[in-house]
């Protein structure tokens, strides 16, 4: 339900801290821009054009966070933030759009739709803000505004500069992570002080659990439409079979402990999750988009050698999730999963005499190690009862 006035944009903190369905809309307008992230980094044929994937993903992922956060901060119940959603719609859905080219037009038309949602966000914040004379929320509101116009100045300058735009674009978005690293410093204003990230609520670890699973998705999305465009046959439904699997095993290996851990950090050190999560989901996401861009190639062609470029999707996707999954348990808990860790040696090893292996079966063996990890109890203790169940147990 939509709330007419604005006297509470402010989200109280003994508020609903479910999501409310446009946020959850917005989620699943994000997932197409995820897909075509996926279908595109598969459709490369050298390592050379990878790189303005991921710093488009990049952008595409940093627009879904700070857009969560203002659904954390304010109230997605009243209209300017409502109005901010569907802005961030728009705009996640022009960023797709523009993927598969990346030159020219499309290029400004990446541009605009991710500075676009920023500016417009920071701008009916600040205005929103100012005539409820709320100080501390329009001063934070400011500083989110002024770092996105900074940064913004050199996104359209390299949108419409074809030779300098891989170096410029790069500076942009490394100006947009350091400066939520650094909490936003900004002239006169200074930084976003700690106690506004102490006041994170529940709802904003719903958000991230809520993405984590709508992004797995994508590693069975993309190999299943691939296969509805080919032959049916054994291979390839085993290929997909094995998307499926491992889709299911990262979640399994995302999910436990997730919410302890999270309370625990916000009990112990209070603000630290809001701030590494962020950076830690970005690798999360960078393993699922590489694993699904991995099943969309084997499907296709699950027979014959392994080029070198497969090996490191079919083998990395997996192994950045789980070290994305270490890294955000390490920052929370001070304590290294090895475990985690160490799931994966497996298809490291085989790597020297992989290549010359069928795919499907590379992917089976990924598989394999990663239901090792879940599955098999090491030291009498394993993640999961019978039935996937969660268990609280020591990392």
């Amino acid at each position: 339900m939509t709330t007419g006035g604005t006297a509470a944009l402010v989200r109280r903190l003994d508020g609903s801290t479910r999501a409310t369905l446009l946020e959850l809309l917005f989620d699943v307008v994000f997932v197409a821009a995820l897909a075509q992230a996926s279908k595109l980094l598969a459709d490369q044929d050298s390592w050379t054009r990878s790189p303005p994937v991921f710093l488009m993903l990049t952008a595409i992922w940093w627009t879904w966070s700070v857009t969560s956060t203002t659904t954390e901060f304010y109230d997605p119940q009243q209209r300017p933030i409502q109005a901010i959603l569907m802005v961030a719609m728009v705009g996640s859905v022009g960023m797709a759009a523009a993927l598969p080219m990346v030159t020219g037009a499309q290029a400004t038309a990446f541009a605009l739709a991710y500075v676009g949602t920023h500016v417009v966000r920071g701008i009916v914040l600040v205005s929103t803000l100012y005539r409820l004379r709320h100080r501390s929320a329009m001063a934070r509101a400011t500083r989110f505004l002024f770092w996105f116009l900074v940064s913004g100045v050199l996104w359209i300058v390299g949108a419409v500069t074809e030779a300098g735009r891989w170096w410029i674009w790069p500076t942009a978005i490394v100006i947009d992570l350091l400066s939520a690293a650094a909490r936003y410093p900004t002239p006169w204003l200074g930084r976003v002080p700690l106690d506004q990230y102490d006041r994170t609520t529940a709802h904003l670890g719903e958000r991230y659990q809520q993405f984590v699973i709508l992004a797995l998705g994508d590693i069975i999305l993309v190999p299943t439409l691939e296969l509805s465009r080919s032959e049916f046959d054994r291979l390839r439904i085993t290929a997909l079979l094995c998307a499926f699997a491992i889709m299911l095993l990262l979640w399994q290996i995302y999910v436990y402990r997730a919410g302890e851990l999270l309370e625990t950090a916000a009990a112990s050190v209070p603000g630290r999750s809001t701030r590494i999560a962020p950076y830690t989901h970005l690798v999360l996401l960078v393993g699922v988009t590489v694993t699904a861009a991995s099943f969309d190639l084997v499907v296709d062609r699950p027979t014959g050698t392994t080029p070198t470029r497969w090996l490191m999707l079919i083998i990395g996707g997996p192994l950045v999730f789980v070290l994305g999954r270490a890294l955000f348990a390490y920052l929370l808990s001070s304590r290294v999963p090895w475990r985690r860790v160490s799931s994966q040696l497996l298809p490291l090893l085989v790597l020297p005499w992989a290549g010359g292996w069928p795919p499907v079966l590379v992917t089976a063996i990924v598989a394999l190690a990663l239901a090792g990890h879940v599955l098999v109890p090491r030291a009498g203790v394993r993640e999961t009862t019978r039935g996937l169940r969660q268990r609280r147990a020591a990392q």
